[in-house]
């Protein structure tokens, strides 16, 4: 199922932009003060570094990814989850043709 709308929380209303305009992110707060980030990834290839661990929900779009340490690139698609552990990196790309990558960052 796919998440299209996240009631009764409280959105940072200023932006978090990355890599040049590639990346752009709006924290959310839920009442019990979980926080998470919504945003889009236009096409590029960016790299990420994680503190906690994450799970990246994707809502539109796709992209590949890849966890430090693996070798494989693995395609998300709207619906689809991936996690990635705490204190390490991940490669993200979202190839030319493809719009963009619109997700739900669970930090965790």
């Amino acid at each position: 199922m796919i998440t299209t709308q996240i009631p009764g929380v409280s959105v940072t209303t200023q932006a978090n932009v990355y890599f040049d305009g590639k990346c752009v992110s709006h924290g959310i707060t839920y009442p019990d003060g979980t926080k998470k980030s919504v945003g889009v990834i236009l096409p590029a290839s960016l790299t990420f570094n994680t503190g906690a661990p994450e799970i990246m929900e994707c809502v539109a779009g796709s992209c590949e990814y890849r966890v430090k340490g693996t070798e494989t690139w693995t395609r998300s698609s709207a619906g689809e989850k991936f996690t990635v552990p705490g204190n390490t990196s991940f490669e993200i790309r979202v190839p030319e043709g493809v719009d963009s990558y619109h997700y739900i960052c669970h930090f965790g």
